[in-house]
């Protein structure tokens, strides 16, 4: 779908991490479908840029979402500015790689508190203003493909993502009797500027190579997800986790065939037997 396929004319929508990458990609969707969008990011020169693409109806602040000061002055200033907000997208986060025996804890310590804390104290606070009003509402987490795999050099950041998840269920039981839904979008391999994600290019080949769907993931995929669960359509649709991953967690698609055959299988083709091969 496009954001024409959604609505959210005169909706409010906060966005954290929303200066670059899939942040960016998520409040410029938004902001096509009508929203009123308030950007937040702890760096501000790509966060005045990318406000300033969007012009009219949006709204930038520089959050620190360690800093629970900082995220309930934003949430603030975007009410006032824009309205009482109607949809949150905590999407902030960091992923640098480090091996454990050679990881200071400064840097665990940093993931943890932007990649979960950071979480926590964003979807607080927009969820105290939606209760307090008694307004529903729809708060998105972004997690990752990393909470359920593992990577080397990652296990600070696969589990802030896996902590995410947890969080995400438990805040969608806890507000469901407010009619608030809180689900998770867990990306996969997505391509962003390489200012915003280095790599290599031997990690992108290998990682592409586990993709059936022959391609990374882009924004603008995990801004579709992102709208499609702050619509009406996932009205009864809580504490889930959506992954947007071209069906990289599906298996091991990279394996060959273990057995000899002429060419792959088709699923559900009989065989030249007429009989479905047992399986």
């Amino acid at each position: 779908m496009s954001p024409a396929a959604f609505d959210f004319t005169d909706q409010v929508v906060v966005v954290t991490g929303a200066g670059a990458g899939i942040g960016q990609g998520i409040a410029h969707a938004f902001h096509r479908a009508g929203a009123r969008v308030a950007l937040g990011d702890v760096r501000e020169a790509p966060l005045k840029r990318a406000a300033a693409a969007l012009g009219d109806r949006a709204f930038a602040q520089v959050v620190d979402v360690r800093d629970e000061g900082s995220v309930t002055a934003f949430i603030a200033a975007a009410e006032k500015q824009l309205g009482p907000v109607g949809v949150v997208v905590a999407n902030a986060g960091i992923y640098p790689n480090t091996a454990v025996l050679e990881m200071a804890v400064e840097e665990w310590d940093r993931v943890m508190e932007t990649n979960v804390r950071g979480v926590f104290l964003t979807c607080r606070a927009a969820a105290r203003s939606m209760v307090a009003r008694g307004a529903p509402g729809k708060i998105i987490t972004i997690s990752s493909g990393a909470y359920a795999s593992g990577r080397a050099g990652a296990a600070h950041y696969c589990a802030s993502k896996a902590a995410v998840v947890m969080f995400t269920k438990v805040l969608a039981m806890e507000l469901a009797s407010a009619r608030i839904n809180v689900n998770c979008i867990a990306p996969g391999f997505i391509r962003v500027d390489s200012e915003v994600s280095p790599l290599t290019q031997e990690y992108v080949d290998t990682l592409t190579r586990g993709i059936p769907w022959g391609r990374a993931g882009t924004p603008h995929d995990i801004a579709e997800a992102a709208l499609f669960l702050a619509s009406p359509h996932a009205d009864y649709v809580t504490g889930e986790v959506l992954g947007v991953n071209g069906g990289a967690m599906a298996g091991r698609s990279h394996l060959p065939l273990s057995t000899p055959a002429a060419g792959r299988p088709t699923a559900g083709r009989p065989t030249a037997g007429g009989k479905e091969k047992a399986r």
